[in-house]
């Protein structure tokens, strides 16, 4: 899409890092990386009482590792 916008085809060979730079546009990997971040910032700032928080500290004593069973 950002290529159309500028005019440009795949044949000029042009990184998609210059045209995003021409553009003034981030990558769709940093965009995501601030929104999570966002999200575990606004987490991080709720009290210790709310569902969300008291996940944190649960103890998974049922937990078992990943993978296939041993055999026994």
């Amino acid at each position: 899409m950002i290529r159309w916008i500028c005019g440009h085809t795949r044949l000029y060979k042009i990184r998609n890092e210059v045209i995003r730079g021409k553009i003034g546009v981030t990558s769709i990997e940093d965009k995501i990386r601030r929104t999570c971040l966002r999200w575990f910032v606004h987490i991080r700032r709720r009290s210790m009482d709310t569902p969300v928080r008291r996940c944190e500290k649960l103890d998974r004593p049922d937990y078992r590792s990943r993978g296939r069973l041993k055999k026994s």
